[in-house]
């Protein structure tokens, strides 16, 4: 697991963003599916007899999901969301708690049985959270461990316990989008091993609710087991060694060398008497911790082993790893058999009766048969082989081409995910992101929908984008990536609010066509318009189209502090969302953000309860949602001097440097020439440095005869004698649909201010 800036996470941040981001996370697809790699499974088994068993995934989506499972099938029952980053691993506490970690360095404690609502987050991690372990019959202990050598011991209690606000630094209701108002569900939660020595340094002693931290890793961990009785705690990193700890007190009791490269799975017997670890040495060591050291080293993988599944008596081994086979081993006998191969690394794996799940960087789950209860029978079918002791010789049997044949061919049942997506680009336009996915599919995105507007099957990616090319010249006002295996679309403030377009452009109807309309701005009433509906309805308030009702003191008093702030004078103060920024409410997109308080979370938009205030968005969110306000814009303008092509006999009296719009269009600059030359005389609004009044024009003109909208058809009686003028640059005849931005970015490329020329043009 490699460092990477994660879709929310901004506390780990190299770059210093003053603002909070607010990102919204795309799906064009069924909610029941994951739709990235999945990272760990876990199992509730029923205890009534005829009764539902469930799985439960957390996956590189950030999401987790409860299947319901049958004889012949998995149902989706709820998906868990919350966390804003990879889930890493997912353990069940007790009879009816799911612990979840992740990379964006916290824990969530989640009721099995409920709709997916977070209980508790547990913040104690500085860094990425990469494993967990629980003990099987003391459901009080979960143990947590991380990149940077952290390793925290968690109490879980049955019933949640009335906290202290100063404890609040280390755990939080879910207030912030997890589970609307913060009023926390009364299920099982998390709650922390009191501990007077052995405390993080980076938390202070606060009522007891603080984590045993066991310190000693030095760099990061990657494996965690605990015995039965929550007792004994083994760990394993990149250091190659693996730690055994007392969790009651986070203290070492002994450090097992053997391995020559990081451990990446470890697994207790019910004693905790014997130890199994897996390794990127590819070896699998079984340990006597009574006799403190290895007894068997067995060579079965190719390649890294990632994960173990051990049958109930701790008789026999399943692995699985980067070399994408899944083996059952006989710890001893030595006997080794390979079980099937999948077509992806094998991530974690869940023994269930006589079946194995098995979780891989695909979107897809699958169970296979095992013969869990009784796994020499597999063995019977034949095929088997001895492990040897040393790696080079499992490397050296599959050199010689004596590669073993699967068991299996098929798995019994796949749990389908959607394809993820591995490849976007950026469209000119600023609206659409072409993707390619892992099944190599090709599709156009309009971001401000939140749509698929074009499949194009399998096809070159690169040759569809050449194809798509625009010669137009938008600001980024948002950026992209595909962490998650969907398209997470970024706003940070002040950037997302430079890029405007005419109404014209986007075909919105029923307003002028010369308004500007800001992207981001719409884009956000579009992705908060159910948020504000039933802000409304909790505030008792009509459904007008005034947003001034909606405005908070403390999101006020808050803008004040930034003078840099503008009303955006020309869009109307309304909620309406126009039909190019109306979100899908099928398939809608998930947003991850946060407030002053509580931390980053991630919810559906239309899971939105309208509870949610400053203390959850970012303040400048509700400032441009609410207020109708949005930070002071630069360059939103462009500079020009229009003078006549060389030989024109046309003249027209200019005043020097022109300013205008950028996206102001040529067609616009065509009409200024006609009027002038056709009027014969300067306009009484023009003035040096700003000719092209208000919609042409400088801030610092009023709205006069040469706006935006001046030269519609039909509104002047001159246009009747209206000549043939060509605007040039670059002595380039430039379409007059071409807006100034694009002009300087694609015909004149200089830094200097763009000169323009005109000419008539004869016999027209």
């Amino acid at each position: 697991m490699h460092r990477v800036g994660s879709a929310g996470n901004t506390a780990n941040s190299s770059r210093p963003r003053k603002e909070k981001r607010l990102t919204y996370v795309l799906s064009d697809a069924d909610d029941t599916k994951h739709c990235a790699g999945v990272n760990c499974l876990d199992l509730l088994k029923s205890s009534a007899s005829g009764g539902c068993d469930f799985l439960f995934t957390g996956s590189r989506d950030g999401t987790l999901k409860r299947w319901a499972l049958d004889e012949d099938s998995a149902t989706c029952s709820a998906t868990f969301e919350s966390h804003i980053d990879w889930v890493n691993d997912a353990v069940i506490a007790g009879d009816n708690t799911l612990v979840s970690c992740s990379s964006d360095a916290t824990l969530k404690s989640w009721n099995c049985l409920s709709d997916g609502t977070c209980v508790r987050t547990l913040r104690q991690h500085t860094d990425y959270v990469t494993c967990l372990a629980a003990a099987e019959k003391n459901s009080n202990v979960v143990a947590s461990g991380g990149l940077g050598g952290e390793v925290f011991i968690w109490d879980i209690e049955a019933a949640v316990t009335p906290r202290s606000k100063s404890s609040d630094a280390v755990e939080d209701e879910c207030s912030n989008g997890d589970s609307g108002s913060g009023n926390s569900l009364p299920m099982t939660s998390l709650r922390t091993i009191g501990s007077s020595n052995n405390i993080s340094s980076q938390t202070t002693q606060s009522n007891g609710h603080v984590p045993v931290a066991a310190k000693g890793h030095k760099e990061s961990v990657y494996a965690l087991a605990l015995n039965d009785s929550g007792t004994l705690l083994v760990s394993g990193g990149t250091e190659k060694v693996v730690r055994v700890w007392d969790p009651r007190t986070g203290l070492k009791t002994m450090k097992l060398r053997g391995h020559t490269d990081n451990i990446r799975a470890l697994l207790l017997d019910s004693t905790g008497r014997f130890c199994l670890s897996g390794s990127s040495d590819s070896m699998i060591r079984l340990w006597d911790l009574g006799q403190q050291r290895c007894v068997h080293s067995y060579a079965v993988h190719t390649d890294s082993v990632w994960a173990l599944a051990s049958t109930p008596t701790f008789s026999h081994v399943y692995s699985g790893g980067r070399d994408s086979s899944l083996y059952l081993t006989d710890l001893a006998t030595r006997e080794s058999l390979l079980l099937c191969t999948k077509e992806h690394p094998i991530l974690q794996l869940a023994l269930h009766d006589d079946s194995i799940w098995v979780a891989t960087t695909d979107s897809s789950v699958d169970r296979w048969p095992s013969e869990g209860r009784s796994p020499q029978k597999v063995f019977q079918k034949g095929g088997s082989f001895l492990a040897g002791n040393l790696s080079f010789s499992r490397a050296r049997v599959s050199l010689e081409g004596s590669t073993p044949m699967p068991v299996y061919k098929e798995p019994a049942l796949t749990i389908p995910g959607t394809p993820g997506i591995v490849q976007h680009e950026i469209l000119n336009n600023r609206r659409h992101v072409l993707t390619k996915d892992t099944t190599g599919s090709v599709k156009l995105w309009e971001i401000t929908k939140g749509v698929v507007v074009e499949d194009y099957g399998k096809v070159s990616f690169e040759d569809k984008k050449q194809e798509l090319f625009e010669m137009v010249s938008i600001p980024a006002w948002f950026t992209v990536d595909t962490r998650l295996g969907s398209l997470s679309v970024h706003l940070d403030t002040p950037q997302c609010f430079s890029a405007e377009m005419y109404s014209a452009d986007l075909n919105i109807s029923g307003k002028p066509e010369d308004d500007k309309v800001n992207l981001a701005r719409e884009t956000l009433k579009g992705l908060l318009v159910h948020w504000l509906a039933k802000r409304r309805q909790r505030l008792g308030l009509q459904a007008s189209p005034n947003g001034d009702v909606m405005s908070g003191k403390d999101i006020a008093a808050r803008s004040l502090t930034h003078s840099r702030i503008e009303v955006d004078g020309n869009a109307e103060n309304d909620s309406k969302v126009y039909p190019p920024f109306e979100f899908s409410t099928v398939s809608p997109p998930s947003i991850i953000t946060e407030g002053s308080q509580g931390g980053p979370w991630r919810k559906k938009i239309t899971d939105l309860d309208g509870a949610e205030d400053e203390k959850d968005f970012p303040w400048w969110v509700l400032d441009c949602v609410l207020n109708n306000r949005l930070p002071l814009r630069e360059n939103t303008k462009c500079s020009f001097y229009l003078h006549p092509s060389e030989g024109s006999a046309a003249q027209i009296l200019t005043q020097g440097k022109l300013s205008a719009p950028r996206i102001l269009r040529i067609h616009k600059v065509v009409n200024y020439v006609i009027e002038k030359m056709v009027l014969d005389k300067p306009l009484d609004s023009v003035n040096p440095d700003a000719a092209f009044s208000p919609g042409l024009g400088g801030g610092s003109l009023q709205h006069s005869s040469v706006g935006d909208g001046s030269f519609r058809p039909g509104v002047k009686s001159w246009q009747k004698l209206r000549p043939s003028i060509e605007i040039l640059c670059n002595n380039q005849v430039l379409p007059p649909d071409m807006s100034l931005a694009t002009v300087r970015a694609y015909i004149w490329k200089k830094q200097e201010d763009v000169v323009l020329n005109y000419r008539v043009v004869q016999g027209r």
